[in-house]
């Protein structure tokens, strides 16, 4: 039976005091709602419907995605209102999970045992049990111990508001079930909405069985209202990443001061200091260490690099046995070969760095082609844009470009060529060659300093 999932996300989340609806509100770098439509996508859900209403177009623009069907409820009316919204688009027969899109923790493996108690004579339902079950609707269970109704806290007696157990609000059903149980929903009740949870109590009483599943952890579970709470599920989840790392064989200083912002894979023996924050797609291999302070975006770092302290790496490829920083900052499209060097106060912006090649400090090197064991001096700049278009320099191997130098692109340094400190290159400079421009030095014996006039 195909997988369908409802995903609610048309509230408006007043508590967040923003004007950012609070399904695109950040963890971990990604929208609340992505991360549960991610879940649905590890699910091989056939179709995600995506139940949208509070800042519906800016919703739409951010979660847009070819498997994402967008429904909006024009009224919030309930949960089972906004699930209603989403039936006319579900298939005839289909299994359908329902998620919500400020829950973002939910762990692929609980949906799995969720969805497996879903059968014609069968649905699933998440609960949780909770020394503080204040706000959550309670479980109500017959005397077999079987699931039978969820009263919600503000309809709930004084006995049933000692039940700990409560209602999640993610349970799973046939398509063909909802069809059956919403248009029976009644807004007869303290909040004068129509209840999700009501569909329960229409189950058990066509003898529909409702099977529970408790998850591993609580924070899969917990939704956000504010941003403390959005907080506290921000530390849960790096907690959680900073474990798997170990587990892997990483290092860390400090497993409460990484924050994981994307997907990072690891080797063994990797070693990562505090206050490092990894985006999008990281590769580190085997050896690799990474000072205190870095920032890594869609990085590969090949084997026993070693990237010091406050250095910033985006959309750049380390082959391995490389030095970066401290304070270096490599920008999209920077490739260093084997061994290659770049050292602190450094930027590059595609440049593409020979085995051995070295820029260890105070230099900018922007579409820049660099061979095997080139040196780059301090203060050498590659003046790659004329103001309208950018233009490349290429740099022979074993070349020698002396301190305080300004490469006027489109420039060839050849292969062991030297170019004299403080020289600006506008023309190529031949194999072996030595180039050098300075202005005549000029020396004037016994001058006098400028003095300050003196007022009468």
């Amino acid at each position: 039976m195909s997988l369908e999932v409802i995903i609610l996300a048309a509230g408006q989340g007043t508590r967040m005091r923003s004007a950012l609806p609070k399904v695109l509100h950040r963890l971990a770098g990604k929208p609340l709602a992505g991360h549960v439509a991610d879940t649905a996508r590890a699910l091989a859900a056939e179709k995600i419907h995506l139940v949208i209403g509070h800042g519906a177009d800016q919703v739409r623009d951010t979660l847009m995605a070819d498997d994402v069907d967008f429904v909006v409820q024009e009224e919030q009316l309930g949960t089972g209102h906004a699930v209603d919204q989403a039936v006319p688009s579900l298939m005839e027969d289909s299994r359908v999970l329902i998620l919500y899109g400020d829950v973002p923790l939910i762990r692929k493996e609980t949906l799995e045992q969720l969805l497996e108690q879903v059968s014609d004579q069968q649905m699933g339902l998440l609960t949780v049990d909770l020394s503080d079950p204040q706000g959550y609707g309670r479980i109500l269970r017959d005397e077999a111990g079987e699931v039978s109704a969820i009263v919600e806290q503000k309809d709930a007696s004084a006995e049933q508001l000692l039940i700990t157990e409560v209602n999640t609000g993610i349970l799973a059903v046939t398509s063909k079930q909802l069809r059956r149980w919403l248009p029976q929903l009644s807004n007869d009740n303290a909040q004068g909405e129509y209840y999700l949870t009501d569909i329960i109590d229409l189950a058990y009483r066509e003898k529909t069985r409702i099977a529970s599943v408790q998850p591993a952890r609580r924070e899969e579970v917990e939704g956000v209202n504010n941003r403390l709470q959005l907080a506290a599920l921000e530390r849960a989840f790096q907690t959680n990443q900073a474990q798997e790392l170990m587990l892997a064989g990483v290092t860390l200083a400090d497993p409460d001061r990484i924050d994981v912002r994307g997907e990072l894979n690891t080797a063994r023996d990797v070693f990562i200091d505090v206050g490092c924050v990894f985006e999008g797609r990281v590769e580190l291999a085997e050896g690799v260490e990474i000072g205190p302070y870095c920032v890594l975006k869609n990085v590969r770092v090949g084997p026993d690099v070693k990237i010091a302290s406050h250095s910033v790496l985006e959309d750049c490829d380390l082959d391995g046995n490389n030095q970066v920083g401290p304070f270096a900052r490599l920008r999209p499209g920077t490739h260093l070969e084997n061994l290659a060097k770049v050292g602190n106060f450094v930027e590059t912006k595609k440049a593409h760095l020979g085995q051995g090649a070295k820029v260890n400090h105070l230099s900018y090197i922007g579409d820049t082609w660099v061979g095997e064991h080139a040196n780059i001096g301090a203060g050498t700049i590659t003046c790659n844009y004329d103001g309208v278009n950018k233009h490349t320099t290429q740099i022979g191997a074993g070349a020698f470009i002396g301190s305080n130098s300004s490469l006027v692109a489109p420039v060839h340094i050849g292969a062991g060529a030297t170019v004299g400190a403080g020289s600006t290159i506008a023309r190529d400079v031949a194999d072996h060659a030595l180039a050098v421009t300075r202005a005549k030095q000029l020396q004037k014996n016994n001058w006098p300093r400028p003095a300050k006039k003196t007022t009468e």
